[in-house]
């Protein structure tokens, strides 16, 4: 099967976690918005399935058309060997993706604190008071619910790796970009995941994913977004 990925066509935004799976599963796909006529077909299926997504991303596998980050990556989880067949460790795997997508939204609203319908410049001094706490507060807090969660292990959930290992990747290269001081600062005391970001990165498949034109680069249109005001000295 072919999957269809439908999402924004010039954004990394959560439309990456799901890329990343599938770049890591080796699961043959078709970034839908990308190709001609593809936003017309997005846009149709929003307005018109029988059982419409509420957002992009989605996935179109077979007759089935899944919505949801963390919904998409438990199937494909479930069918690629990204998520672990116990059901414990199975739900552990999608809770810890819930935990992502929890601080995902946070990172997102750094720089819109008020509404995502007003520009970052109608807000600037809600989101850099919103971005200073974040940095202070929030970033420790996940970042050191993480380490535990991870401790002496390789991976997140048991011996290998799942959707999730791949998903805090993704969230630690993104802070990395919007808060690159912030992250050079704490470094250190996260070596845990920290580690796990250059391990995931080093994979054959995600090497070669994330050299490749397929890789869309970060952006301030995306979630996470770097404005040095946000990201002091």
């Amino acid at each position: 099967m072919t999957y269809e990925l439908f999402y924004w066509p010039s954004i990394q935004g959560r439309g990456e976690f799901v890329r990343l799976a599938l770049e890591e599963a080796g699961a043959p796909y078709v970034d839908v918005a990308r190709e001609s006529g593809g936003m017309e077909r997005m846009m149709e299926l929003l307005n018109g399935a029988r059982r419409p997504p509420f957002a992009p991303p989605f996935l179109k596998a077979g007759e089935l058309l899944i919505g949801q980050t963390a919904n998409i990556l438990l199937f494909i989880g479930q069918h690629h060997g990204l998520a672990p067949l116990d059901e414990a460790d199975g739900l552990w795997t999608h809770q810890l993706q819930l935990t992502i997508a929890d601080l995902v939204a946070e990172a997102h609203d750094t720089h819109h604190p008020i509404a995502g319908s007003l520009y970052y410049e109608d807000q600037k001094d809600e989101a850099k008071r919103r971005a200073a706490d974040f940095v202070a507060n929030r970033i420790p807090k996940f970042f050191g619910y993480f380490e535990r969660v991870l401790g002496e292990r390789e991976f997140l959930v048991g011996d290998h790796l799942t959707y999730a290992d791949l998903s805090l990747f993704q969230v630690i290269e993104g802070l990395h970009y919007a808060f690159p001081r912030a992250l050079a600062r704490c470094g250190g005391d996260y070596p845990g995941i920290f580690g796990l970001r250059e391990r995931i990165a080093a994979r054959p498949r995600i090497a070669a994913y994330l050299a490749s034109g397929r890789r869309l680069p970060f952006s301030e249109e995306g979630i996470f977004r770097h404005y040095a005001q946000l990201d002091p000295a």
